[in-house]
């Protein structure tokens, strides 16, 4: 070694030879055919008489931005837990679980045989359920060199199923022979939490597996089908509940650099999808991920130099919805022309229709604005910036008046009276005064009550309503949402076997049939985005101070649950909140790390206290889980109830004295 350097070219000299893999894409799978392995290719003394000429092209015009994230790694293996065989006759293989990789076999056959294996996250009528991949085919092959054990794993594809068909397997195939291998970027767990209630662990179970699944070097919608997509608006709801689960700072960081370029090549507007393939359409609450997405990681993970970094990218989004006026030229912020996506999910939403929701799209484009602006202000003051800082919060005042003025009554009733709409209001602090703020709580609570605690809400309102809930003051409310079975229901999907969160509330119908929509992922992390409330307020753990340099320790128990434990690994070490209810007497477990501070409210204090680093218990008074509510009267159960009482009382009057 003499410190010199060597740069190795390719040029027209090269040689080429056909490879093993045949073909392979991330929608269609791969195909191997090991007849066409040469050994030691790659080493010197290589005979290439065989091998053929090549082509030079020219250098790609594309701008490449290096990625800062880790890599995706081999994270996991999963074995059967069972082998089926289909009404039709095919050999399925069950993995209990709804994952994403790919699978690693061992067969033994005759040269030539090909051993076809499917995927599929569900089965319908016993038979691999295929309709939602779309055009995906999902669909690896392996031709089989002959003469012994062969193991083979694809090495450039990736699917997500529960399912693998092993189709034309020489013999009959056992557990032994196939194992399933995760695949996801490397990320370190940060997060945990557990309950009494088994369905609401596997609920947050699926919302772990359903961000594994998808945090694979991008941040997509989902992972089987023929999409996959950076789809900002999921991203954006998603973002404290991933934050909390992993630590995910470097590969989110590196996508919004990403975000950043495409979003100066579309002048501002910031692409539905990340990387961009798609045609860059500006669109409420997906385009925010540009501002609120930057906010939590500085809020989790206490780094001020991502909003430094993204800053220009904040700010020209504010700019540019803007520019989007009544009518496409008024003077007002009202973001009323172009397509919305709105509270895309609805439950109310027809299949085929699933952005027909019930809440005006721009109603939740004026919240997202006001938003956006808020935070861009808030991140400008962090960073010094103060013309911009009294720019953005003079825009976001100016648009919240609008918005009051365009969707709001004094007393806080709302042009869409929704549970979207009104959790918007209540999260945003999108009312004017006491008066509108309590009244939007107060509809709020009746629309929840009305329904009977069904969930109300798509991608925008459903990462909302339960802190919404606890704001007015109605955890109970919350929880008894948070704990309906029925359709919809954040449990429905795990009373009806559910492994991961699915893009819709009913993927699967209570038939066991798929539901007919052209989109039904049975992975889709977005409305598992209830998880941070599960975190922050069913365990009540979460941060006061960005980077939990101080913690927030408010556990509110209720739903009839026992017990409830929360644990997150702070930058200051871990961090632990477990209580647990004996009647009426609540036990608070507490570890504070190192260097920080929390701030503890209990059920029977009325003010928090500060409490430092160390291991500590408290008792407190509360209410015992037998007698947490079961339901809730609605306003006409309330009349009916007061004129049933009246009735009797015309019945039955008074004795005379």
């Amino acid at each position: 070694v003499d410190g010199g350097t060597e740069t190795i070219e390719t040029d027209g000299h090269w040689r080429a030879h056909r490879a093993p893999i045949t073909s392979s894409d991330i929608y269609d799978g791969e195909s191997y055919d090991a007849r066409l392995e040469i050994h030691d290719w790659s080493r010197p003394g290589l005979d290439e008489r065989e091998w053929s000429g090549v082509r030079v092209l020219d250098t790609p015009t594309g701008r490449l931005i290096a990625p800062t994230g880790p890599p995706v790694r081999r994270i996991e293996e999963v074995r059967p837990v069972a082998i089926l065989t289909s009404p039709s006759g095919r050999t399925i293989a069950d993995f209990g679980q709804n994952l994403v990789g790919r699978l690693r076999i061992s067969v033994r056959g005759e040269a030539g045989h090909t051993v076809v294996l499917r995927h599929a996250e569900v089965l319908e009528h016993g038979e691999l359920c295929v309709r939602p991949l779309g055009t995906a085919e999902a669909t690896d092959r392996y031709t089989l060199r002959g003469g012994g054990t062969e193991v083979w794993e694809p090495r450039f594809t990736f699917h997500g199923f529960r399912y693998a068909e092993l189709g034309n397997w020489p013999g009959s195939p056992t557990a032994d022979d196939v194992t399933a291998v995760v695949l996801h970027t490397d990320m370190e767990r940060t997060g945990w939490f557990s309950c009494s209630d088994p369905l609401i662990e596997r609920l947050h179970e699926n919302v772990v597996w359903g961000m594994r699944g998808n945090f694979l070097d991008v941040p997509t919608d989902c992972p089987q089908r023929a999409e996959r997509l950076g789809w900002t608006g999921d991203l954006q709801v998603f973002a404290p509940t991933a934050s909390y689960l992993y630590d995910c700072a470097g590969l989110l960081t590196s996508w919004l650099r990403d975000l950043a370029v495409e979003q100066e090549q579309a002048g501002g507007v910031v692409p539905l999808v990340v990387p961009s393939v798609l045609d860059a359409a500006p669109m409420a609450a997906w385009g925010d991920a540009a501002t609120v997405v930057p906010w939590v990681l500085y809020r989790r993970f206490g780094d001020l130099e991502v909003l430094r970094e993204q800053f220009a990218s904040m700010a020209a989004w504010v700019d540019a919805v803007t520019g989007f006026r009544l009518g496409g030229d008024g003077p007002g912020y009202i973001w009323d022309d172009g397509f919305q996506l709105g509270d895309w999910l609805d439950p109310t939403a027809p299949p085929d229709k699933p952005g027909h929701g019930r809440t005006d799209r721009t109603l939740v484009a004026a919240a997202y604005l006001v938003r956006s602006a808020d935070i861009t202000a808030r991140a400008a003051a962090l960073l010094g910036r103060e013309e911009d800082e009294a720019r953005f919060a003079k825009l976001a005042d100016e648009v919240r008046t609008e918005f009051q003025d365009t969707f709001a009554t004094p007393r806080g009733r709302l042009a869409s009276d929704s549970q979207t709409a009104y959790a918007l209001a209540v999260q945003f602090a999108l009312m004017p005064t006491a008066e509108a703020r309590d009244g939007a709580a107060r509809r709020l609570v009746e629309l929840v009550r009305e329904g009977r605690h069904a969930i109300g809400t798509g991608f925008v309102g459903t990462p909302l309503i339960c802190d919404a809930l606890t704001a007015a003051g109605a955890v109970d409310t919350a929880y008894l949402m948070l704990t309906r079975h029925e359709l919809p229901s954040f449990l429905y999907p795990v009373t009806m076997g559910a492994t991961t969160v699915w893009e819709r509330w009913d993927s699967m119908l209570p038939d066991g049939t798929v539901n007919p929509g052209e989109m039904t992922s049975f992975n889709h992390y977005a409305l598992g985005a209830v998880a941070d409330w599960l975190h922050r307020t069913v365990a009540g753990l979460g941060p006061a101070e960005p980077g939990y340099r101080k913690l927030r320790i408010a556990p509110k128990p209720g739903g009839g649950l026992t017990s409830a434990s929360a644990a997150h690994e702070t930058p200051y070490g871990r961090a632990e909140v477990a209580w647990q209810r004996n009647g009426v007497d609540l036990t608070v477990r507490v570890t504070i790390p190192p260097n920080t501070t929390a701030s503890l409210e209990l059920p029977d204090q009325q003010d928090p206290f500060e409490i430092g680093s160390g291991e500590h218990t408290f008792l407190s008074a509360c209410r015992a889980a037998e007698d947490d509510p079961r339901t809730e009267p609605t306003a006409l159960d309330r009349t009916l109830a007061r004129y049933a009482a009246q009735q009797q009382v015309r019945q039955d009057p008074a004795p005379q004295q």
